[in-house]
């Protein structure tokens, strides 16, 4: 079925969209309502820039504090940034090891962390307590927050630069979409 649209250009057929998928359903289409909240295209880049960098952050328990100070701090949309750091959370556990280990390499400690697993740091945990296993990664984890905060900058840059005008061509089409439901 297609719905006939009126303007001062003259009438045009706008054919019916195709099925929305679950993904497009679940993630996208909540993400696109969020970004319409009212932000600049600029600002909604720097949101999901600054979430994918939260999102990858070596750290667990306080990305979500972090990232809600700072997208309150510059106007952010905070649901926005919230659901593009909950949404990385799968590959920053799949980076979280790698970044210790080269956290530790970097403050001299590689020895220690070079070949450890998740199965080795939840045995550590049953047998020593959670207390053995901070003091061994303290090192580790400032590392890995260094390389994770050198890297952040040019990751938000290209995400910002690269997504605004994306965002200011669906900005546009949210409102001509808009404009043509109005009129009709």
């Amino acid at each position: 079925m297609t719905i006939t649209s009126i303007s001062a250009t003259g009438v045009r057929a706008v054919p019916e969209p195709p099925p929305r998928t679950w993904i497009q359903r679940r993630l996208i289409d909540p993400f696109m309502s969020l970004l319409k909240a009212g932000l600049a295209p600029g600002s909604l880049a720097l949101t999901a820039g600054l979430g994918v960098a939260f999102g990858l952050a070596p750290t667990f328990g306080i990305t979500t504090l972090v990232s809600t100070a700072v997208a309150l701090r510059l106007k952010l949309n905070v649901a926005a940034m919230q659901l593009v750091c909950h949404v990385l959370s799968p590959v920053q556990l799949i980076l979280l090891l790698p970044f210790l280990r080269w956290g530790a390499t970097l403050l001299g400690q590689g020895r220690e962390v070079a070949h450890l697993s998740m199965a080795q740091i939840k045995q550590m945990v049953k047998v020593d307590g959670w207390g053995h296993v901070l003091h061994l990664l303290w090192r580790a984890e400032l590392g890995a927050l260094m390389i994770w905060a050198v890297a952040a900058v040019p990751v938000v840059l290209a995400l910002y630069f690269g997504l605004r005008p994306l965002f200011k061509r669906f900005i546009a089409r949210q409102e001509e979409a808009e404009e043509i439901i109005v009129v009709a």
